[in-house]
C-alpha cells in the first residue's frame, strides 16, 4: 500500500494530477465550444423525435422564410411642418372626453369598420397581432350584455369596491347602472388572445398579449375621436367569462374592455377635469 506524507503541501503532493485535470478541462471546454448546432429534435441516428421540442438554428428564425422585408416608405416633413401637424393632432385628442350619455343615432358600420382597421395597423409582441373586436350592433344581445354587465357591478359597488375607490369615483357620478350599453348604436368588445390555434392544429404562442391589446385599444380611441365619435372606457369586472360565452367567443380570448360608441347625446354632460401639464407627464434628461 502505497503510504503518503501528510506533512507534505497539498500542491507538491499531487501537482501531477492537477496539471492533468487541468488540460483535460480546457480540452474539453475547447472540444465543446466547436462541436456543430445539434438539433434536439432528432437523436443520434437523425429520426425525428415528436416528444422533445424543436430549436432553430442560432442565428436564424422558425419564420424567416414567411417575413420578407420591403423598402419602408417613408414621408418627411419640414421641421414648422412637424410642429403644426402635431399641434394639431394634439388639439383634436385634448377634446377627446370619456362620454356616458350616448344617443341611439346610427353610425355608419363603414366609420366602425375603418376605426377597427386603424387599431389592427398597432404594434405587437412578435407581431402576433393578440386581439379581436367583437362589433355588437343587435339590441337583445346589447340587452343581455347589460344584464350580465349590471349583475356584476351591483355586487362590485356594494361589495367589492373599497369606500377609497366609491369616494374617488364620487365626482364622476357613476352608478351600477350602465344605460349607455342599450342606448349607443354600437358596443365594440375587446378581447385578447391568450393564444393561438394554427391551422395544423397546434398552439400557437403569443407574447405581450395585454400590453398588445391595449395599445390596439388606445389607436382605436383615437381613430373614433377622428372620426367624430364618443365612448367611455368599461372594464366588466367579473363578467368577462359570460360575456365571453354570450358572443361565443372561444376559451382562448379574454375581455379587456367594452367600448359602447355612438354620438353624444344633444344633454350629454361631463365633469370638468384637469389634465395634467406636460411637466407633470414629461421627463427630460438632456
Amino acid at each position: 500500500m502505497t503510504s503518503f506524507d501528510y506533512s507534505a503541501p497539498f500542491f507538491t503532493t499531487y501537482w501531477l494530477q492537477i496539471i492533468l485535470f487541468g488540460v483535460c478541462f480546457l480540452l474539453g471546454v475547447a472540444f465543446k465550444s466547436k462541436r456543430p448546432y445539434h438539433n434536439r429534435s432528432e437523436d443520434r441516428t437523425g429520426r425525428k423525435d415528436s416528444t422533445v421540442e424543436s430549436y432553430p438554428t442560432p442565428g436564424t428564425s422558425q419564420h424567416d422564410d414567411d417575413a420578407p422585408h420591403i423598402p419602408y416608405s417613408f414621408k418627411a416633413y419640414p421641421g414648422e411642418e412637424m410642429v403644426r401637424r402635431s399641434g394639431c393632432f394634439y388639439g383634436e385628442m385634448n377634446k377627446r372626453r370619456s362620454v356616458r350619455d350616448i344617443c341611439n343615432k346610427q353610425v355608419p358600420l363603414e366609420v366602425i369598420e375603418n376605426c377597427i382597421r386603424t387599431a389592427g395597423t398597432s404594434p405587437s409582441g412578435a407581431h402576433m397581432q393578440p386581439w379581436t373586436f367583437a362589433v355588437v350592433s343587435n339590441p337583445d344581445i346589447k340587452l343581455e350584455m347589460r344584464n350580465i354587465i349590471e349583475d356584476e357591478e351591483r355586487i362590485n359597488y356594494e361589495k367589492r369596491m373599497s369606500s377609497q375607490w366609491l369616494g374617488d369615483l364620487a365626482k364622476f357620478k357613476t352608478t351600477w347602472s350602465k344605460p349607455y350599453l342599450t342606448e349607443a348604436p354600437y358596443v365594440i368588445v375587446v378581447f385578447k388572445k391568450l393564444y393561438g390555434i394554427s391551422e395544423d392544429g397546434e398552439r400557437q404562442t403569443f407574447y405581450y398579449q395585454e400590453i398588445s391589446a391595449s395599445i390596439a385599444t388606445g389607436f382605436l380611441l383615437a381613430a373614433l375621436n377622428n372620426a367624430g365619435l364618443v365612448t367611455v372606457t368599461t372594464t366588466p369586472m367579473n363578467a368577462g367569462p359570460r360575456l365571453r360565452d354570450l358572443l361565443n367567443r372561444p376559451v382562448s380570448e379574454k375581455v379587456l374592455v367594452l367600448l359602447p360608441v355612438g354620438f353624444p347625446s344633444p344633454d350629454a354632460m361631463v365633469p370638468d377635469l384637469r389634465r395634467k401639464p406636460l411637466g407633470e407627464i414629461m421627463s427630460l434628461l438632456d
